[in-house]
């Protein structure tokens, strides 16, 4: 998706400047975002693909003029109604209407160190051998899906040259929209500065990405 979170090589959004010694929140509520949006992705009724989706598909508007806990939590309010743990006059009032729906899990105080601590891994196994080796040029695809994707706009329809090769992970494209893991081989992939912005990018410029395997198709 061409979503406002897309703003690799974008023009106008001013420098990233980096806070010294930033803290790991700048408000009480954002603990609160961060520990709602996690607890209830744990219930199991949504990837973390379709969580990342939800916040990629705010107006433009909306995300730029938003927090990043901010885009988390307005992301999470349309996850809970979309799945039926809420409607709009119960996030609009504040106060439920019913039980709303049942989760599948839910994460105790007592567990949420633990769980914290595991981490969720996406590496799976993948039958079929990697189709690219390190070394291999490879052009990535031209795709501008309305839907979720993790191949960046600035990369599409570039060549560059396969760095790594890390074997088979949840193909984020699918499981954001209900089509299961389908797990893929995952690249490293090196561009040079050039070839993504031009003869006036900047001199010995590199650039790397993590590519699935379908979104690469052979140099020649």
């Amino acid at each position: 998706m061409n979503g406002p979170q897309d703003l690799g090589g974008q023009m106008g959004f001013g420098p990233i400047a980096p806070e010294p010694d930033e803290p790991l929140f700048h408000a009480a509520w954002e603990k609160r975002a961060m520990g709602m949006t996690v607890a209830a992705g744990t219930m199991g009724q949504w990837t973390i693909d379709e969580s990342r989706f939800q916040r990629e598909s705010l107006a433009p508007a909306d995300y730029y003029a938003s927090s990043y806990y901010e885009i988390w939590i307005k992301a999470l309010e349309e996850l809970l109604e979309r799945h039926g743990f809420v409607d709009a006059s119960e996030l609009s009032s504040g106060r439920a209407n019913g039980p709303g729906a049942k989760p599948k899990r839910v994460l105790q105080a007592s567990e949420v160190e633990a769980v914290l601590a595991k981490g969720f891994a996406c590496d799976r196994p993948v039958e079929a051998q990697p189709r690219f080796a390190v070394g291999d040029r490879v052009r990535t695809a031209n795709r501008h899906p309305e839907t979720h994707t993790r191949l960046p706009r600035y990369a599409r329809d570039k060549i560059g040259t396969v760095e790594a090769v890390h074997g088979g992970y949840v193909f984020p494209d699918a499981n954001a929209h209900g089509g299961g893991e389908a797990p893929q081989h995952l690249y490293s992939v090196v561009f040079d500065g050039r070839t993504l912005w031009g003869a006036d990018s900047k001199p010995g410029l590199t650039v790397s990405i993590d590519a699935w395997e379908s979104y690469l198709e052979p140099a020649g």
